[in-house]
């Protein structure tokens, strides 16, 4: 069987964390910030984990290696 590819552009938005988890950053950061709220915006900056019936797609299909 031949080896699977690890899919670049996934793995330039995710990392993994220490336990095995994906991590991410939010979206909505980018424009049209004028009508968002300060807390709204402060929030997005933060990352966060992939949700879990997701990230096992993730990890065996477009990050096999990760």
């Amino acid at each position: 069987m031949p080896k699977l590819k690890t899919k670049s552009a996934m793995a330039k938005r995710v990392k993994l964390t220490g336990t095995g988890k994906l991590k991410r950053h939010k979206s909505n950061t980018q424009h049209i910030l004028g009508k968002k709220t300060t807390k709204r915006k402060r929030d997005l900056r933060k990352a966060t984990l992939v949700d879990k019936t997701v990230s096992n797609k993730i990890k065996k299909t477009l990050l096999p290696y990760l």
